[in-house]
């Protein structure tokens, strides 16, 4: 199956962990949980320009989720922490604060 850029990378994830990560060159992204570490390597030096010396990758499990009596499962998710070359930076729109 062959997945294309918006498919891979579905967003930054910017938390307080993230942002400690970004002072080491790794940065944090959710991608879809079909996604390889190749695939993920390849759009993020193609999208960002910039040289990828690794990629972790991690699946975050589903959580029960309650609204009143009802009860459901939010969807697992993956994420990948994404290491670039010293000296690189990866641009995007961060919240201000």
């Amino acid at each position: 199956m062959s997945l294309n850029f918006s498919q891979i990378l579905r967003r930054p994830l910017v938390t307080e962990r993230s942002t400690q990560l970004k002072e080491m060159n790794k940065f944090v992204f959710e991608v879809a949980p079909e996604a390889t570490k190749g695939q993920i390597r390849e759009v993020v030096e193609a999208a960002f320009k910039v040289d990828v010396v690794g990629v972790n990758t991690m699946r975050m499990p589903g959580k029960l989720r309650r609204r009143g009596q009802r009860s459901g499962y939010q969807s697992e998710w993956k994420k990948a922490i994404v290491t670039i070359k010293k000296g690189q930076d990866i641009k995007y729109a961060e919240p201000q604060g």
